[in-house]
């Protein structure tokens, strides 16, 4: 079983749960609340109770007279189940609708839901039945949600490295942010005070293994209706059916038909209980169905299996000269938006993003970090007296001898203006040191031939370096150590090199005393 850190460091903010469902888990902890105690708490929300009523009434439950009242609903459905029907509203009410960046809560919500009535359903067929399974199902991946709503820009890169390397989207997450959504789903429900029969398994559900203990046959249930969701809201459907049945078979002994009536099942429940959720199911039609239909195209196609063949050859050119374009698109607005137009280097906006990852890897794992700010000596001049144009020049000609000075692993930018940025990791001051005099004297034996003059400049630096065992510091100490010494070098007749130590984040209002370099 994979074993949970006992401690970390989200570098996001946790959201607060919603009020109302603070009141129904105080209330449900008390051993002394009544039936009645929970019943006001949901009654004094009316669009709640009028979804609860709907659901008591659904065929769902099939009761054999009408529940009018939550009080009613509480004795047919049960305090447990009814306090969970609740939370899943609650929650899920709080983050819907699409982003501006086409992130999309509805369709979010809609696998979630699958996947809440995949858990229910194979809960009851493996003889694991519990009222928690629903809400457990149904907030699984709720840390996917939480990590876009803290971090928009970070998450989609979370998806486009899952997208471009192949991997696990926990693999990319972990990667990006030092955790993924499992454990951070996890934390948020522990903190919103959920019982840890619903947030354990959350924290593992995709790194199943074959043990028999509670918690993990949860997470089983999770692995499994993860897949059987997807099966009707993702891609290689059939692939996800073989492993369900193979593990189904394998693990409980449970036949092929029934299996099939299973998955059936989901997409028929899935499809009625989404309406109480206030979300459209669309086109969502039991996997039998689905199948017979594709059969029944390709029987009307009347293609001999040589046809076939060709045609899918066909297909598979055309879609991989599509891909091939696409990515080419991708790949040039994802360079549009990243860099600078004049020289090439990151701009601002996503060195500042790097930055931030660069930063809480150093911290997280006690390695070096050393950064680096400097700009033109008497950029002024230059344009003034030469013209902008050849200002241009300069700055795209110093541009181009830092690319070619740093490593692969360093991150470069364009700060503003004639000053630039970079971020060395893995160094420490000493190698710093020795990276930013040799920067220095390229640049100044740098001469641009203008065609009537040769023009030479010359830098000044500001260098601050974090290592292992040091107070944390955060980005903006140590932008602001930089920037301190840059001005240092400025003052000491420029073309020199500055160096102030990052001041720790609890004493960000001390004053620094610069060091020499």
């Amino acid at each position: 079983m994979r074993v949970l850190p006992e401690k970390i460091d989200f570098d996001i903010h946790l959201p607060s749960p919603p009020a109302i469902a603070v009141r129904i888990l105080e209330a449900v902890k008390k051993e002394e609340t009544s039936s009645d105690e929970l019943a006001r708490i949901i009654t004094a929300d009316p669009a709640l109770t009028s979804r609860i009523l709907k659901v008591a009434n659904s065929s769902f439950y099939a009761l054999s007279s009408k529940v009018d009242s939550i009080q009613r609903a509480l004795t047919v459905i049960g305090h447990g189940a009814l306090k969970n029907i609740a939370l899943s509203f609650v929650i899920t009410g709080e983050m819907r609708g699409q982003s501006e960046d086409c992130f999309d809560f509805d369709f979010f919500w809609k696998r979630s839901v699958t996947t809440a009535v995949s858990g229910e359903l194979i809960s009851s067929l493996i003889g694991q039945k519990s009222d928690d399974i629903f809400v457990t199902a149904l907030l699984q991946d709720i840390g996917i949600v939480i990590m876009y709503m803290s971090e928009s820009q970070k998450y989609l890169q979370v998806l486009d490295e899952k997208k471009n390397a192949g991997i696990p989207v926990t693999i990319a997450e972990t990667d990006i942010f030092g955790y993924d959504h499992q454990v951070l789903g996890l934390e948020v429900l522990r903190q919103w005070g959920l019982p840890a029969c619903i947030y354990e398994p959350i924290g593992i559900h995709h790194n199943v293994t074959g043990n028999a203990d509670d918690i993990n046959e949860t997470a089983e249930i999770l692995y499994l209706s993860d897949k059987l969701s997807s099966i009707y809201h993702g891609t290689r459907c059939e692939d996800k059916m073989l492993e369900i049945e193979q593990f189904l078979n394998s693990r409980y002994n449970i036949d092929k038909s029934q299996i099939e009536n299973l998955v059936d099942q989901v997409a028929e429940q899935s499809v009625r209980i989404m309406s109480n959720f206030e979300i459209d199911p669309g086109d969502m039609k039991p996997f039998s169905q689905m199948l017979q239909e594709a059969n029944k195209e390709l029987g009307k196609a009347n293609l001999s299996y040589e046809q076939l063949v060709v045609e899918l050859k066909k297909a598979k050119e055309t879609a991989e000269n599509l891909a091939d374009e696409l990515q080419k698109a991708n790949e040039k607005l994802s360079e549009l938006a990243s860099k600078d137009g004049l020289t090439g280097l990151y701009n601002h906006r996503f060195f500042q993003q790097q930055m931030n990852i660069e930063v809480s890897r150093a911290i997280r794992y006690q390695r070096p970090l050393s950064f680096i700010m400097f700009d033109l000596d008497y950029f002024k001049k230059v344009n003034d007296q030469y013209g902008h144009p050849v200002g241009d020049m300069v700055l795209k000609a110093v541009a181009d001898t830092v690319s070619k000075a740093v490593r692969k692993s360093d991150v470069v930018g364009r700060y503003g203006g004639e000053e630039f940025a970079i971020v060395l990791p893995e160094t420490d001051l000493k190698g710093a040191v020795i990276f930013a005099e040799r920067l220095r004297q390229r640049i100044e034996q740098l001469t641009l031939d203008t065609g009537d003059k040769s023009v030479s400049v010359t830098i000044s630096l500001g260098l601050t370096t974090w290592e292992a065992g040091k107070p944390v510091v955060d980005k903006a100490s140590i932008i602001k150590a930089a920037d301190k010494a840059l001005y240092k070098s400025k003052e000491n007749g420029r073309n020199t090199i500055s160096f102030f130590e990052p001041v720790p984040v609890s004493e960000a209002n001390v004053f620094e005393t610069p060091i020499a370099v």
